[in-house]
């Protein structure tokens, strides 16, 4: 059974939710595969830029934690140097000496998360859920916090529009409320939030 399928596996779930995880991942493979397509030409001229910029692979592969816990290959944009640790907490500013500098610019307008729609095209991700989780930072989580794994982790969500400039482990309860309060009404907000953040360049790091 792969990532998506065993969200529709609890039999016990009623007709009105088991109606939502069907609509949202109908909704998370048109977008992700619309995307794909007409980003194409950025995704390839980023690619190219990145190379050029600095030694090493345009996209960045690591193992991170969806939904049940499971472990997926997770792709962004490389913004960093290739001799940094994959077991570090993300740049918080631009002035991190980590950042190669189109990656700078990447993280600036989140364009570094495009390589996700693969993730989400493939069922690991959804558009909108709680960030992928990195494995080593799970010994952080309190036991209550575990619930967060309940849902489909996603390209964005509640946490990235109400605190995404503080670590994400430090701040659980934007996803247990995301956990609790899943439904399409919130998804499309969420979305709206996110679109409105990215251009005004809140949405970076």
């Amino acid at each position: 059974m792969d990532h998506s399928q065993s969200l529709f596996a609890a039999h016990h779930l009623s007709a009105e939710r088991r109606a939502y995880f069907t609509c949202k991942r109908a909704l998370d493979v048109v977008v992700a595969a619309v995307a794909l397509v007409l980003c194409a030409p950025l995704m390839g001229l980023i690619s190219i830029l990145i190379k050029w910029d600095s030694r090493g692979a345009a996209v960045f592969r690591q193992p991170r934690l969806g939904h049940r816990k499971q472990v997926f290959n997770f792709y962004k944009f490389r913004t960093m140097y290739i001799d940094q640790s994959s077991d570090a907490i993300k740049p918080a500013s631009s002035d991190d000496e980590r950042l190669t500098r189109v990656g700078r610019w990447l993280r600036r307008t989140s364009l570094d998360e495009l390589p996700q729609l693969v993730n989400i095209l493939r069922g690991e991700m959804s558009l909108v859920g709680p960030r992928p989780e990195q494995l080593f930072l799970l010994e952080r989580y309190p036991a209550e916090m575990h619930r967060r794994f309940d849902a489909q982790p996603g390209l964005t969500g509640w946490w990235q529009v109400n605190g995404r400039l503080q670590p994400m482990y430090e701040h659980l309860e934007y996803d247990l409320y995301y956990v609790d309060h899943q439904s399409l009404w919130l998804d499309t907000k969420i979305l709206w939030l996110t679109f409105g953040a990215v251009l005004s360049g809140k949405g970076a790091y």
